[in-house]
């Protein structure tokens, strides 16, 4: 089975950086999307960056687009979110996904990480 563990989440004044680290395990994939949700207290969990194994293309929501830079490393089966100048209004529960087919499947799989929580003081 595909896990992910999400490590790095932390407390940063607005306009600091922090980075966010997704492990996975279990993972023999080529067909895939990875990527990063968050949750805030009371809203629904949103997308904010991912990466497309077809063409590696990425995705950026619209708050994000400028400050947050998602990247993987096949090699190690690792994915990165660096956030910079981060704002009160990027507090939240960020989790790592992976939508994928594991390598002689036929049926696709959507995994969670655990969340890690990010805290920005104004």
């Amino acid at each position: 089975d595909v896990q992910l563990q999400a490590s790095g989440g932390g407390l940063v004044q607005a306009g600091g950086s922090l980075k966010l680290s997704c492990a996975a395990s279990g993972f023999t994939s080529d067909d895939y999307v990875i990527g990063w949700f968050r949750q805030a207290p009371g809203k629904e969990r949103e997308g904010v960056a991912s990466i497309s194994s077809s063409d590696g293309s990425t995705y950026y929501a619209d708050s994000v687009k400028g400050r947050f830079t998602i990247s993987s490393d096949n090699a190690k089966n690792t994915m990165d979110l660096l956030m910079d100048t981060l704002q009160p209004e990027d507090t939240a529960v960020y989790y790592c996904n992976a939508n994928l087919r594991q390598n002689g499947a036929s049926v696709w799989e959507n995994v969670w990480g655990q969340g890690t929580q990010v805290t920005v003081s104004s």
